[in-house]
């Protein structure tokens, strides 16, 4: 495979504070979406936010890179439950997604706590999401091997 396009697209209604948008993956993977500002900044009550699509995709991207290093090096895991947390913060020169924190629980027979880790800042550093993300945003991965 030399390359894939995925597409989604917002229909916006209104201004930014008090106005909402319609996101649709055009995959048909999910539902129509709601959008709005305050989605963003405050509550999501219900609705979805670019930072929440950024969190997801970095989840998943993570997970798989991980699955494939671990399976690459002989250890292929048994499970990953990956969580990413995407922070939208106001700073001095205005909005941005400041960073975005992976946190990996996992069961890989065969690893030691050590190992675990550094495969994960592997999978971390190797992540197409990481490395779009990378010089911008700042990414940190919390690794812990479930032995039992």
């Amino acid at each position: 495979m030399s390359s894939a396009e995925r597409r989604a697209q917002v229909t916006w209604s209104g201004t930014l504070a008090a106005g909402n948008g319609r996101l649709r993956l055009t995959s048909g993977a999910a539902p129509e979406m709601a959008v709005t500002w305050a989605s963003r900044t405050a509550r999501s009550d219900g609705q979805t936010s670019p930072e929440e699509l950024i969190a997801g995709a970095h989840a998943s991207c993570f997970a798989m890179a991980f699955s494939g290093g671990l399976t690459d090096a002989g250890t292929p895991p048994e499970r990953l439950d990956v969580m990413a947390t995407v922070t939208f913060a106001q700073s001095a020169s205005g909005f941005r997604v400041e960073s975005s924190r992976l946190e990996v629980k996992g069961v890989v027979p065969g690893l030691d706590q050590s190992g675990f880790a550094a495969a994960a800042d592997a999978a971390r550093d190797g992540c197409p999401v990481s490395q779009a993300l990378a010089g911008n945003v700042d990414v940190t991965v919390t690794a812990t091997l479930d032995e039992g």
